[in-house]
């Protein structure tokens, strides 16, 4: 089994665990101040593992589906411990998607926040960085445009909209994951960025 499978298998077991538990979601959900409160500090990590319903565990799983493997297999080749590596870039993602959502909402009490996202958002990114010819686009929109035009426009896009905010997306954890994402690997495998720019 890969490993990305593995964390898919445990991320749908965790966040279908926790729709029937609503106690389960709210210990494991982020929560900026009841992490300075309490110190529960794993709450960076766990919040990864739920998500708010069906469709954003499917949406999320679909995208870790298609980008996971191609990654994890690039990083299993390319790199001295390369499946200790994507298992660390993938949690630690997680949890520094998260840092800077903590420092902005750590003072507000209706904050919560749950989902893959951040993760996955650095996978997606590492692809990009690994592929950056590859043809990407959205689902139900009909063209495609290549990973390096697509990623800082995503990155645009996700700063404007944690600026604007309002919509009930953590668009904060998506950007800095995608940043953690790139950067990780990148210190992983440095010769990735000469070819990016070749």
């Amino acid at each position: 089994m890969s490993i990305s499978l593995f964390f898919i298998l445990v991320t749908i077991g965790i966040s279908i665990w926790s729709f029937q538990n609503p106690d389960i979601k709210y210990k494991l959900i982020f929560s900026p101040t009841i992490i300075e409160e309490r110190k529960e500090w794993y709450r960076f990590l766990t919040c990864g593992f739920i998500h708010a319903d069906y469709m954003h565990l499917l949406v999320n799983m679909y995208v870790f589906y298609m980008f996971g493997d191609y990654v994890e297999k690039y990083y299993a080749y390319a790199m001295p411990l390369g499946e200790i590596k994507y298992i660390t870039m993938y949690l630690l993602t997680i949890v520094l998607a998260n840092v800077r959502t903590f420092f902005k909402e750590r003072h507000n009490h209706a904050y919560f926040s749950l989902g893959a996202s951040g993760g996955i958002s650095g996978i997606v990114f590492s692809y990009m960085l690994i592929n950056p010819t590859a043809k990407l686009g959205l689902l139900f929109i009909p063209f495609y445009i290549p990973a390096y035009v697509f990623g800082p426009l995503y990155l645009l896009y996700s700063h404007y909209m944690s600026k604007r905010s309002g919509d009930n997306i953590n668009h904060d954890a998506h950007l800095w994951g995608a940043v953690v994402g790139i950067l990780f690997t990148a210190i992983s495998s440095p010769d990735l960025v000469m070819r990016y720019f070749n």
